[in-house]
């Protein structure tokens, strides 16, 4: 089956270029910001997936899709883009991105939020798993692709 080419997640909001090594906007680490135009559709498709799991596993943190139709409807209905290849709570995380802070009734949107944050306003939810999506994928990065300072920031 072919697959639809692989879009930019770029927003608009580098901050590679004032010196992150994962941009505060897409989450992207800088390195993929900078060559991804040369990059084939399998290794932005390969950082796709990755963008896309980091940023389910936050919003399923504290939202729970109780129906994936009716939030497919509300993104259509209310023209809000989404990735559709993605899962539901990403669908789920561009509605909040879009308007969270016109959603009274989270039910009729299909999702709803857990308890320990069910006194949170959504716009503040929002912002907080947009802040955990950076930390996860800026923990990603450190572990997996910074070169270790072997030296202890001497330079020596």
């Amino acid at each position: 089956m072919l697959q639809p080419p692989v879009k930019t997640p770029c927003i608009g909001v580098c901050s590679t270029g004032i010196g992150d090594s994962v941009c505060r906007g897409c989450k992207r680490f800088s390195h993929e910001v900078i060559h991804w135009n040369s990059y084939s559709q399998d290794q932005k498709r390969i950082v796709d997936e990755r963008l896309a799991d980091f940023l389910s596993q936050c919003v399923s943190n504290k939202l729970q899709v109780t129906d994936k139709a009716l939030l497919k409807w509300q993104l259509e209905v209310q023209n809000v883009r989404f990735t559709e290849h993605h899962d539901e709570y990403c669908w789920l995380f561009s509605l909040l991105k879009a308007g969270a802070g016109q959603i009274e009734t989270p039910q009729d949107f299909g999702f709803e939020v857990n308890l320990p944050w069910r006194e949170t306003p959504l716009p503040v939810l929002r912002d907080q798993i947009d802040a955990e999506f950076l930390l996860l994928s800026q923990a990603h990065y450190d572990r997996y692709i910074a070169v270790p300072d072997l030296f202890g920031g001497s330079g020596r």
